[in-house]
């Protein structure tokens, strides 16, 4: 029963990843945290249930960010020439993001975690610029101080809490004349540092007080649980590929808010 619940939500994080730019954390995270609370992975397990959620999300989104950019790449909605350097900057921040989330308690990324999702959902809703984008003409590319301290945050914070950044780059770049279609597009590749830094860290740090967790965990990444959700996220990412563009502009951003007031709930739950 644990892998099917697995399965289903890894097809969710694929088609949210497609649609949203968002599907690794957001997904992943409050659905094996709760797999793991509930006693599945043993007792050492769900003593560090966030910490390996946080780690195999991750992971997951490694494989979720690379195929979903592959595919904006094909179809041309990608603005490559703003991929770098803020891809480069949020690569450092992330790799200062998994070190910091080593050394705290899983208790702690849990209520970072809640505050982050309430926090982006009040800025989502009562600031101009992302129901109704408030840029016209042609979109206005971010400033250096934008691309070089954002960027750094949105890789400390979103490898911290292990989310992907998506929930930061997306209205950042939508306040800059993105479409939704465009700004989540945008938010895969620049997902990947994270992904990428995030993972190796958490699998060489977890492995001196993750020894106990089994032959199946690499750190704290939970392999078995990965290869689940990536085989779900490959059918759910197939069946939203259909809906890309397709979904009307303002719509497209309220189910995005949305989609992040469900997941603070779930995580709310004790």
């Amino acid at each position: 029963m644990t892998y099917v619940l697995l399965v289903l939500f890894g097809g969710l994080s694929g088609m949210t990843t497609v649609l949203f730019g968002f599907g690794g954390g957001f997904v992943v995270v409050p659905v094996l945290y709760g797999v793991l609370k509930s006693g599945a992975g043993g007792v050492l397990a769900e003593q560090a249930a966030m910490h390996i959620a946080v780690a195999t999300s991750t992971c997951v989104m490694i494989v979720n960010a690379a195929l979903s950019t592959r595919r904006s790449a094909r179809a041309g909605t990608l603005f490559t020439a703003w991929l770098w350097p803020l891809g480069g900057f949020i690569g450092v921040g992330s790799l200062l993001g998994a070190m910091a989330a080593g050394v705290v308690s899983g208790t702690v990324l849990r209520v970072g975690f809640v505050l982050y999702l309430a926090i982006t959902v009040a800025d989502c809703l009562f600031r101009r610029g992302f129901i109704t984008s408030t840029t016209d003409g042609e979109p206005t590319s971010p400033s250096r101080w934008m691309t070089g301290f954002g960027g750094i945050l949105i890789g400390v914070i979103a490898t911290f809490l292990g989310v992907g950044g998506s929930v930061m780059t997306v209205p950042l770049l939508r306040r800059r004349g993105l479409s939704m279609t465009q700004a989540t597009a945008m938010a895969n590749p620049l997902s990947l540092p994270v992904a990428m830094v995030g993972t190796a860290v958490y699998m060489l740090a977890g492995k001196s007080s993750a020894t106990g967790l089994g032959a199946g965990h690499v750190g704290y990444v939970d392999i078995i649980a990965f290869a689940v959700l990536t085989i779900g996220a490959w059918f759910g990412m197939r069946l939203a590929t259909r809906w890309v563009g397709r979904i009307p502009d303002q719509l497209h951003a309220r189910v995005y808010i949305g989609l992040l007031v469900l997941v603070l709930l779930s995580m709310l739950v004790p």
